[in-house]
């Protein structure tokens, strides 16, 4: 189904419809600030494999995101972290990046990798951010991209549901999305690492 939202204001009846997609173990693909990702309910192990499956890799292999809806929803699944550390993600987020922190027990055990971390993700839009409130869970997410390296991550929904509505049960169409991934940063020590830079521009010099 290609499922078209207004990005300002989503209607509650299509958002309901996703939700219910989601607890069902659907899989969807959903705008964000930075690339359409495809994710599913973070509490389905059944989603989480079928998700594995359409990557290719095994769940403690996987390298997804958690699309949280605030700090707040984010202390659930990760361990406490430093004061710089909150500080950094109160300026950065809801934005375009990716923060690697130390996972709680509330992480699913399935997605559980040597070094027990997760990245964890509060994306400035409105539909993505309105999806995990609706749901009450975050999305386990990971970013939509094509075997072509010149348009690797493509930005039309309908160019994207002709791709892969075989592989999801919803396409959200939310507008064009961006071409460029988040910016990742490691917090899982000390001091905050720069992993890759991507659409989010840091407020400061981590060094």
């Amino acid at each position: 189904m290609l499922l078209s939202i207004h990005p300002d204001n989503p209607d509650p009846r299509k958002l309901k419809l996703i939700t219910e997609c989601l607890l069902d173990g659907g899989l969807i693909i959903y705008p964000t600030d930075t690339v359409y990702g495809m994710g599913c309910d973070f509490s389905n192990n059944s989603a989480i494999e079928k998700l594995c499956r359409i990557k290719g890799i095994k769940p403690n292999k996987a390298n997804f995101s958690f699309i949280c809806s605030d700090l707040s929803h984010i202390s659930e699944y990760a361990k406490p972290f430093t004061t710089n550390v909150y500080k950094l993600m109160r300026k950065c987020l809801p934005g375009a990046f990716t923060f690697i922190l130390n996972a709680t027990s509330k992480v699913p055990k399935m997605l559980n990798n040597n070094r027990k971390t997760i990245g964890i993700r509060i994306p400035d839009n409105n539909i993505a951010l309105s999806i995990v409130a609706a749901l009450g869970n975050p999305i386990i997410s990971t970013s939509l991209k094509l075997q072509d390296e010149i348009n690797e991550y493509p930005t039309d929904a309908e160019l994207i549901y002709e791709e892969f509505h075989k592989l999801v049960d919803i396409v959200v169409d939310g507008g064009a999305g961006n071409a460029e991934p988040s910016t990742v940063i490691d917090c899982t020590e000390n001091m905050p690492q720069l992993i890759r830079q991507g659409a989010g521009i840091l407020p400061f010099d981590l060094a």
